[in-house]
């Protein structure tokens, strides 16, 4: 699955310094592979290359990187147990988990974004494929470039008072041009400094649907498992009465773990999509890796349908087509919800829900891991809300019951 290339936050700005890479991995011909992609990007730079999580764990204070690429299987010390170890020297540090596309890594790999890894990327089995796979490297460059600029933006304000305070200065922190007023929910940023509160860029919005939600749609991206997680958490019961469709950009065996976890997470019984399968209320469905998914009317019910046409947008499954088939379906009845995330996926979809009578929230910047997708679909201007993480949960459930307050 890959990873469009635009993303409104990702890269560093003209001129600034590029972000600093270490790379861990035991394979020596993979290492040099991932920091020669890596450092061919200007805006990137490769400053520690380690086999094991061991050296990697001993360097960090020393090569002092923003983004480290780390592998999950690897003598002496492996992935899992180096990334504490990590985080603990230092506490902003931004860590991508890189794991092959079996059932027990992608576990292990959801597992480590609650442990306070940023992000994954899924890597191919063997050596051949992994250097000729397109998609894993443009993911995982745009991954790098994207949290790392998020990292470092958020870091800046605590620098710069700091600094002005040892100068016998009153402090006045910097804003960032992406600085929102709102608090990071992301365990991997722990730490790190929040942006000073700022005006935040009017969007323009419009008044929800009148008509009762009769499905929740979702789309997300880098970020989503975690914000997912949040959102089932808050929402439970609340969708007794309707299905929710949710596509999350990952591959195959990952969307069937995450379905679990949103089971978990509600309460409620959730599983990947099937082909012909009739949406049932209080049930979640998550598209399958690989597969686009959408809805469809059928004899006076509404069925999933699984198509293998071309990416979206980069992306398989993408959101675009799951929002634009709940719409044709429920019309003003849709309520369609888009999470953190790189790229532009679902803004398409959000102006089709917009057009049928729908209504759609998106996430903030300042709670998003990547304000790409969100915020491409706040600048569509057919939105009801642009709401931090937290607030998104008790606001889908007043909105099931019918209450847009």
């Amino acid at each position: 699955m890959a990873f469009a290339q635009r993303s409104i936050t990702a890269g560093t700005s003209p001129g600034s310094d590029p972000i600093k890479v270490m790379v861990v991995d035991d394979a020596v011909v993979i290492r040099g592979l991932l920091t020669r992609w890596l450092g061919e990007d200007k805006s990137l730079k490769v400053v520690s290359s380690q086999r094991n999580g061991k050296l990697a764990v001993e360097d960090i204070e020393k090569s002092n990187p923003d983004v480290v690429v780390l592998d999950i299987e690897m003598p002496e010390m492996d992935g899992m147990t180096a990334l504490p170890l990590m985080l603990a020297k230092k506490r902003d540090l931004v860590i991508i988990m890189a794991s092959t596309l079996t059932r027990r890594n992608a576990e292990i790999s959801l597992k480590a974004l609650s442990l306070g890894a940023a992000d994954y990327v899924p890597k191919p089995e063997s050596t051949s494929e992994v250097t000729t796979s397109i998609d894993f490297r443009r993911e995982l460059v745009e991954k790098v470039k994207a949290l790392g600029a998020r990292a470092i933006r958020m870091r800046g304000p605590a620098r710069t008072m700091r600094a002005e305070t040892n100068a016998g200065r009153t402090a006045q922190p910097v804003r960032p041009v992406t600085a929102r007023p709102a608090t990071d929910t992301r365990a991997s940023f722990r730490g790190a400094a929040q942006p000073a509160a700022a005006a935040a860029p009017k969007f323009q919005t419009r008044p929800y649907s009148s008509a009762r939600p009769r499905i929740l749609a979702i789309g997300s991206s880098t970020g989503g498992p975690q914000a997912l997680q949040e959102v089932m958490k808050e929402v439970g019961t609340a969708m007794n009465d309707v299905p929710v469709v949710i596509t999350q950009h990952m591959p195959p065996t990952f969307t069937a773990i995450l379905a679990e976890h949103m089971g978990k997470a509600a309460l409620r019984p959730a599983k990947e999509g099937e082909d012909g399968e009739v949406l049932k209320p209080g049930n979640i469905y998550v598209a399958p890796g690989g597969r686009h998914m959408i809805v469809e009317k059928d004899a006076g019910a509404v069925k999933i349908r699984l198509t293998d046409g071309p990416p979206v947008n980069f992306c398989k499954p993408a959101v675009d087509p799951l929002f634009d088939s709940v719409a044709k379906a429920y019309g003003s009845a849709t309520l369609g919800i888009i999470l953190t995330g790189m790229g532009h996926d679902g803004a398409d979809g959000v102006k089709t829900i917009a057009a049928g009578g729908g209504s759609v929230i998106t996430q903030d910047e300042a709670s998003s891991v990547v304000w790409g997708m969100p915020g491409a679909a706040a600048q569509t201007g057919m939105c009801c809300d642009i709401l931090p993480l937290k607030e998104i949960g008790p606001k889908i459930s007043r909105v099931l019951k019918g209450n847009t307050r």
